[in-house]
């Protein structure tokens, strides 16, 4: 059985945002007008902007909901992965990542998605072979307990 029920890409776009209140508002309101669905997103800030990283069910409508804006923007291609909402997933898809030398450069996840799942979004060194080793079959990691993990570091 695969760790996950799916991999895909998906297009993300980051906007690069003055960190003043109204800003994140205005930009959420704009996509609910268009009826644009964010399927996830991140902000982090720093002392005089931030960035919010927003994943969406339709990129081309998000594209053109987001042109007027005004505001200075990229789009960058990133993974998908379909992840069981239970401990170790997260560990499972990150640990096959490192086994292949494929480097994440940052990763979010929503809290939920369609089956109980979780959607974890990855933007990653190599795409394509990211794609190829989290797509093949694997059986899945067993949870260890706290206290067994803990013994087992210290040796």
């Amino acid at each position: 059985m695969s760790v996950h029920a799916s991999v895909r890409t998906d297009l993300q776009f980051s906007l690069f945002l003055a960190n003043r209140p109204g800003v994140l508002q205005r930009i959420a309101q704009h996509l609910a007008d268009r009826k644009v669905n964010i399927i996830a997103l991140t902000l982090q800030d720093s002392t005089d902007h931030g960035v919010l990283r927003v994943v969406t069910e339709n990129p081309d409508d998000a594209r053109a909901a987001l042109a007027n804006l005004d505001l200075p923007k990229t789009e960058t291609t990133v993974l998908t992965v379909t992840l069981p909402n239970r401990p170790g997933a997260l560990a499972d898809v990150v640990e096959r990542l490192a086994a292949e030398a494929i480097n994440v450069h940052y990763a979010y996840c929503t809290t939920g998605a369609r089956g109980g799942n979780t959607l974890g979004i990855f933007k990653v060194s190599n795409l394509g072979k990211a794609q190829q080793v989290l797509g093949e079959r694997r059986p899945r990691r067993k949870f260890r307990s706290n206290v067994r993990r803990a013994a087992a570091v210290r040796h």
